[in-house]
């Protein structure tokens, strides 16, 4: 006889991060793994049975942030095509625990939506898959500046050598200037 298979057990301790949402105007969390709440420093008890956005809410210190629209519209989308819609890196802050010190923790993520069919073919979950990318985008970006600041110290030593060169020049014509007037007789 086979075991009977404790499929909430397998999915909380599924090492990726998972959100299973209902596909209601809210998008309610009704299920996440383990490793989503440890990477997004959330609790279950805090979160289950709570709309997506009421949990995950913009940052509101970054007037730029577009991660619950854009989350939102791949939601819609996923649920409208009845196929996965993957979504490109996100910006999407987390709140920080106020044994954190509170306030918003820069965030990047790489998410997919999928949902999740009945036999008549209705979606009844959405299957939110995220990769935290934060640590890549942050290397890109300094790898960026470092870029920048090279081609601009380049520029500047570029610069610096023609101002060199032209300085050597004027001085060696003093020199001959000079030179000259000391060949002169008296």
């Amino acid at each position: 006889m086979t075991p009977k298979v404790d499929y909430q057990a397998l999915f909380e301790a599924a090492p990726g991060l998972y959100l299973v949402l209902l596909p209601d105007q809210n998008y309610t969390i009704v299920a996440a793994s383990n490793a989503y709440l440890q990477a997004t420093n959330t609790k279950r008890e805090d979160i289950i049975g709570k709309g997506l956005f009421a949990v995950f809410p913009d940052n509101p210190n970054d007037p730029k942030a577009t991660g619950t629209t854009n989350l939102r519209a791949s939601l819609v989308q996923a649920v409208k095509q009845k196929s996965a819609d993957t979504m490109a890196v996100q910006k999407y802050d987390i709140q920080r625990s106020k044994e954190q010190g509170g306030g918003f923790e820069v965030r990047y993520w790489s998410p997919l939506n999928t949902p999740v069919l009945d036999s008549m073919r209705n979606v009844i979950y959405i299957i939110h898959r995220v990769e935290d990318v934060t640590e890549y985008v942050e290397l890109k970006q300094h790898g960026a500046a470092q870029t920048k600041l090279a081609e601009e110290l380049q520029s500047k030593a570029g610069e610096m050598e023609v101002e060199v060169y032209r300085r050597a020049q004027e001085l060696q014509a003093v020199n001959k200037i000079m030179v000259q007037a000391t060949r002169k007789p008296v």
